[in-house]
């Protein structure tokens, strides 16, 4: 649907573990990471898109195939490609790279929901054509 997006993100002593290897949750915080930044590249602001009400975006499902280990001080990249737009959710593929070499892969599904009322909301037309 859209082109692949990416940002690096620099190892860094506190997201490793004793051994200097990255904390296999980390991959999680690094996919957030660029998918805040995928938005933020958009000029997308999540909340107040529908009629005043804030709405957002939260995992519903995650799924990661962790391949090789990252270490302290790596410059990585972490990629975003939208897959399937839904109504009210996103599919998505996130990789983290090195050097071009795949260390793990994420397939992601994201809800949008209604802040306030913590219920799956369409997602709106203006927001429908960042993502294509």
């Amino acid at each position: 649907m859209t082109k692949i997006f990416s940002i690096p993100v620099r190892v860094y002593y506190e997201d490793t573990d004793a051994e200097g290897i990255v904390y296999y949750a980390n991959y999680l915080n690094f996919a957030a990471r660029a998918r805040s930044e995928f938005l933020r590249n958009k000029n997308l602001k999540v909340e107040n898109l529908k009629d005043g009400e804030r709405c957002g975006f939260v995992v519903r499902h995650v799924s990661i195939d962790y391949k090789k280990s990252a270490f302290v001080d790596d410059l990585l990249e972490v990629t975003c490609e939208i897959k399937e737009l839904k109504n009210s959710s996103v599919v998505m593929t996130q990789n983290i790279l090195k050097d071009g070499e795949i260390l793990a892969s994420l397939d992601i599904t994201l809800v949008y929901i209604n802040l306030g009322r913590h219920r799956p909301t369409r997602i709106s037309d203006e927001m429908r054509q960042v993502f294509v």
